[in-house]
């Protein structure tokens, strides 16, 4: 669960650490009020949405008074800003963040992830700003890591040659390290999967500030902190996304033209890349659960074959104990009655009672292809959604 930077950052200053005097606003008028306490005439208004490149997107506009800021208010709020993480579709700016703004002498970029393939955690550090993903992939030593133990165990001196390597030292590094050990506390206190601040600004009085947080919860975890799940915008949920949970199916909406009928998340991970590798563009990514019933996954297919732009439908089915293949393809004819909408189908089918689901495939009047393994059924699929026969 990701929280919008106004909250992480009254979450991070539990822990000490500095941001800018701000408040947030849901209207031109309340943004205002906010600008006339900040007292200030250095002022930023900022589109509080769940995504970066917010800048660059036009969602942050500065401002030299509070009349300004008002008119920088209206002007955000109430449009839908796109920027390259938030895909086409954007996400509409219901709040905004008015802040004093900050002078800052350099600009760190520093943040706390799970290292998966360590089992541990993993602290980054670089010069900040915009654009520090493409900064990064052009050159991968723009950004140095420390390995952190689940504890926060690391070998002596690691954190002090990290601040020596980003042009850190005496008291100004010890100011940097206390703000990781801040970092840290709040990464384990409040089972994040990634606590990122970028920019972090040094100001000239040697201090360190927030000017911009992202602090993403695992979700697993929220049961240890109902105070945190309250925090939950619905608003930036997608309303399909949730009817499916509430069918036992975990559903992600994408932009290609091939729809994806999968039962386990693995699976339709694996499936999502072959498309890729072949070529393709997966519409959605999807994973009945094993305690979805044939009326469940009928009304997930349904949510699939409701996208207009959908040229073949792909089915990889693999039946366990608890979720046999004949279920699955129930589901799948039901979802083609309800709807009446004639698809190609792809399907590769296999596991438990894959010969069931066979003859209830004979009874279903649509366009099939069965496929022997997953690759000639991506190829097949994608084949159909280009036009190749």
């Amino acid at each position: 669960m990701e929280l919008h930077e106004f909250q992480a950052k009254s979450l991070l200053s539990r822990y000490a650490i500095a941001s800018p005097k701000g408040q947030v606003a849901l209207t031109p008028d309340e943004a205002e009020l906010a600008a006339r306490d900040c007292g200030s005439r250095a002022l930023f208004v900022k589109a509080q949405v769940q995504a970066g490149d917010r800048a660059q997107a036009g969602g942050v506009i500065r401002a030299a008074s509070a009349a300004e800021t008002r008119l920088a208010a209206a002007q955000l709020l109430g449009r839908k800003l796109v920027t390259a993480q938030t895909g086409r579709r954007g996400h509409t700016i219901k709040r905004v963040l008015v802040e004093t703004g900050v002078a800052a002498v350099r600009e760190f970029y520093v943040a706390m992830r799970i290292d998966a393939l360590a089992g541990g955690l993993e602290l980054l550090a670089g010069t900040g700003g915009t654009g520090i993903e493409a900064r990064a992939a052009a050159l991968p030593s723009a950004i140095e890591s420390v390995p952190f133990g689940l504890a926060g165990e690391r070998h002596p001196g690691d954190t002090m040659k990290l601040c020596e390597r980003i042009g850190l030292a005496g008291d100004t590094a010890d100011k940097f390290r206390a703000v990781v050990d801040s970092i840290h506390r709040a990464f384990v206190d409040n089972d994040a999967s990634l606590i990122e601040i970028n920019p972090l600004a040094l100001t000239g009085d040697g201090e360190f500030v927030a000017l911009d947080a992202k602090l993403v919860l695992d979700d697993n975890a929220l049961f240890r902190h109902p105070d945190l799940a309250a925090l939950r915008d619905d608003d930036v949920v997608d309303e399909i996304e949730l009817e499916a949970q509430r069918h036992q199916i975990n559903f992600v909406q994408m932009d290609g033209d091939i729809g994806v009928v999968v039962n386990g998340a693995g699976l339709g991970l694996a499936t999502l890349d072959m498309l890729r590798a072949a070529g393709g563009s997966p519409a959605n990514f999807m994973d009945i659960r094993t305690t979805a019933k044939s009326l469940d996954i009928a009304h997930g297919i349904g949510l699939v074959l409701d996208k207009p732009h959908i040229k073949v439908l792909l089915v990889n089915v693999f039946g366990g104990g608890m979720q046999p293949c004949d279920t699955i393809i129930e589901g799948l004819g039901i979802a083609f009655r309800r709807k009446g909408r004639v698809l190609p189908v792809v399907l590769r089918v296999t596991g438990n009672n894959e010969q069931l689901a066979r003859l209830r495939l004979a009874n279903f009047n649509f366009p099939k292809i069965e496929c022997s393994d997953m690759w000639q059924a991506v190829e097949r699929a994608v084949a159909i959604a280009r036009g190749r026969t």
